[in-house]
């Protein structure tokens, strides 16, 4: 059972667009989802209250609550989506108990010294079969900070999955509970294009 965490201690990186949307994607693939909040603002279960019912079902979970991550019976498939400032006792479980760990920061200074730091700290305790992956979000490649982003990816030395651009779209689907697979693939074609890379590193065995 793929379990991923959408991680960085940092907040306002993205981390919620981005497990929304791989739960979607999972859910549209036929998937029994489950939608994970470790963070306690509950941010995933707020989304999760504006989706239709005629969506594809995505099940809810505070993982805030305990302890010990596990999946209740019958999930395939879960997305945890995880605090700013996530450490110590919490990060350790979370990376004990998930097999991908998806880092997203934005083109900030700010945000680059935040996850060089928290990358140090998943090195030292990750586990040997973890798989890690950056995603940029937000960014502008006509900028020089998305050119100093993609940089500082480079030096990272770690697989990056994609950018995604900053877009109204996201904000008025995740005001309905929706996201991109939840909508015609010609109304989000541009969208779609940019995620093509990090669905494939979702669906690589």
């Amino acid at each position: 059972m793929p379990v991923l965490a959408i991680a960085n201690p940092k907040g306002g990186v993205g981390k919620t667009t981005l497990a929304t949307h791989i739960a979607g994607y999972w859910a549209r693939c036929g998937h029994a989802v489950m939608l994970g909040d470790v963070d306690r603002q509950q941010s995933c279960a707020h989304w999760l209250a504006l989706r239709p019912a005629a969506a594809r079902p995505i099940a809810g979970w505070d993982a805030s609550r305990s302890d010990v991550l596990k999946a209740p019976r019958g999930t395939t498939h879960v997305v945890l989506d995880t605090p700013a400032g996530l450490h110590g006792q919490r990060l350790r479980e979370v990376l004990r108990r998930t097999d991908r760990l998806l880092v997203p920061l934005q083109p900030s200074v700010f945000d680059m010294f935040a996850t060089h730091d928290f990358l140090q700290v998943v090195r030292e305790r990750a586990h040997a079969g973890l798989r890690v992956a950056l995603v940029g979000m937000r960014v502008d490649e006509r900028t020089l900070a998305a050119r100093q982003l993609q940089a500082y990816l480079d030096m990272l030395g770690l697989p990056v999955v994609g950018c995604v651009r900053e877009a109204q779209l996201y904000r008025h689907l995740a005001a309905q509970g929706l996201t991109l697979f939840d909508v015609r693939p010609a109304q989000v074609e541009r969208e779609l294009a940019q995620w093509q890379p990090l669905l494939a590193w979702l669906d690589a065995p």
